[in-house]
Order: C-alpha cells, then structure tokens, then sequence
C-alpha cells in the first residue's frame, strides 16, 4: 500500500471550524512535547498544550496559536479538536500583550497554589500568542 501524498488537517474549536486543508506536515503541540507529523504517520491519540502548532502547505508555512485538547492522527487525516485555536492574523496582538501584563502582575502577588496556575497558564498562553503574531508578520 503506498503511502499518501499529503495530509488532511481539520481544527476545530467549540466555536468554529478553523481549518480543513490538504497538508504537507504539521507540528503539534502535545501534552508530552512537540511532534511532528507527515503523511503516512503510525495512528496516534495525543493530548494537546498550550502551544504553537504550524503546517507546511506547498512551500508555505502556517502558525497558530493551540490551547488544549486532542489530536488524532492517522496516516492521511489530523484531527485537532482545541479548545482555543487562532490563526496568526486573528491575534490581536494589543489584547495579547495586556494578557502577559495582568499574568505578570498576577505572579508578582506570590498567588496561592491554584491562581498560581491560573496566572501560569494566562502567561502561556499570551506568550504563544505574541510569538505566532510575531512570526506570521515577520513573513509578510
């Protein structure tokens, strides 16, 4: 059996469906680090982090910003079900960077156990989103 040419990427929120493309790789964000995936890829269910997760479509690299969630791979489909997932360009780059502030402030406070990790997470998360910004316009 051949292997198949390219990869079927779906990323779906609660909110909306945000991608359905023809791939050519895709990096993820999983729970137990970054992997990546190309088409032929052994079957695979992963929890996904907070991160940043990009695919290669013909020559071209695209950046979003991934909180939480599953993965399915299989060998010609990846299936993201997120829920919180940007594209680049969708960033409000303004918004991201107050979010950084408040977790900032928020950590500086010595927060107990769980607002610790609350702040953690919103720092995360701002942080991610900043770095997809910066790298999607640094392309145009």
């Amino acid at each position: 059996m051949a292997l198949p040419a390219h990869l079927t990427l779906e990323i779906v929120t609660p909110d909306r469906a945000i991608a359905h493309e023809q791939v050519d790789e895709v990096e993820i964000p999983g729970a137990e680090g970054y992997f990546g995936v190309l088409p032929g890829h052994t079957p695979l269910l992963a929890s996904l982090q907070v991160g940043e997760l990009w695919y290669r479509k013909a020559g071209e690299i695209y950046y979003l910003s991934i909180a939480f969630g599953f993965a399915e791979v299989l060998p010609d489909r990846v299936t993201i079900l997120a829920q919180i997932a940007e594209r680049a360009d969708e960033i409000d780059v303004t918004r991201a960077e107050e979010e950084k502030r408040r977790a900032e402030a928020q950590l500086s406070r010595r927060p107990s156990d769980a607002d610790l990790e609350r702040a953690r997470i919103s720092m995360l998360k701002a942080l991610v989103r900043l770095r997809v910004a910066t790298k999607a316009r640094s392309r145009v």
